[in-house]
């Protein structure tokens, strides 16, 4: 939806945006002038109706502040401010490399030789895998008491930053899906090493599909944020359970 508060119409707007402007400004005044109509009707009809007018309202106005930046004014709105639908307003954009951007939430995932999901965090915005590899080793160096021997990771947390401070908290061998100009000498004490954690990092791969396509993480269908971390969670509880039952009974 491409909307705008009053103002001139540039000639770069194309004609499609002029409509939906033009749609979404009639839509609201009748939004406005129906709660003026029914502000002394009592029942709890109306109170519902009242709440979700509320709701709506101040996210309706964001929309058109943002299309008039975007569209008529040609400002860049940082993706952190835009809102990118009136019925998920929690949904951030994701933009992973060259691929298409996504709607929802990026994890973060723990997992361990079992295969088993250790820790998961659901993030706020679009972060740099870079800048939560260390959050998740602490938050791990924090639950179990000590650091890991080794680390595979993916390419997204490869840095030297992030390498040096993995070692200094004690772990002896890192290996990204990437190198980033990283030695194999420099991440692990030999290539065997080095091959071996990078082939445990593509066995994660499989979870993760798993994750996505037998549980459906791939798309939530349960509304609003805290229904979505649920369904997360359920998720990967889900999948664990599956997992040990058939670890268990090896």
């Amino acid at each position: 939806m491409r909307c705008m508060t009053a103002g001139a119409w540039p000639s770069a707007a194309p004609p499609r945006s002029r409509k939906l402007i033009v749609a979404a400004h009639a839509t609201r005044a009748a939004l406005l002038r129906a709660v003026k109509q029914l502000t002394g009707l009592a029942g709890g009809a109306a109170e519902r109706w009242r709440a979700r007018v509320e709701h709506y309202l101040p996210l309706i106005g964001r929309v058109l502040d943002q299309s008039q930046r975007r569209v008529l004014r040609g400002q860049v709105v940082p993706a952190g401010e835009k809102l990118v639908s009136l019925f998920e307003p929690h949904a951030d954009i994701i933009v992973k490399g060259a691929r298409d951007v996504q709607y929802g939430h990026k994890l973060n995932l723990v997992t361990g030789k079992s295969g088993l999901i250790l820790d998961l965090v659901i993030e706020a915005g679009n972060p740099a895998g870079a800048e939560r590899f260390l959050p998740m080793l602490d938050r791990h160096i924090a639950r179990c008491g000590a650091p890991p021997r080794q680390m595979a990771a993916d390419g997204s947390y490869a840095s030297r930053d992030n390498l040096d401070a993995a070692k200094a908290r004690g772990v002896s061998d890192v290996a990204f899906h990437k190198k980033r100009g990283l030695a194999v000498a420099d991440v692990t004490n030999s290539a065997w090493v080095y091959r071996k954690l990078r082939n445990f990092r593509a066995g994660i791969e499989a979870g993760i599909s798993c994750l996505k396509r037998a549980y459906g993480v791939g798309r939530c269908t349960w509304r609003g944020l805290d229904h979505f971390k649920a369904y997360i969670w359920s998720a990967a509880v889900a999948q664990n359970f599956v997992l040990f039952t058939r670890l268990k009974s090896a």
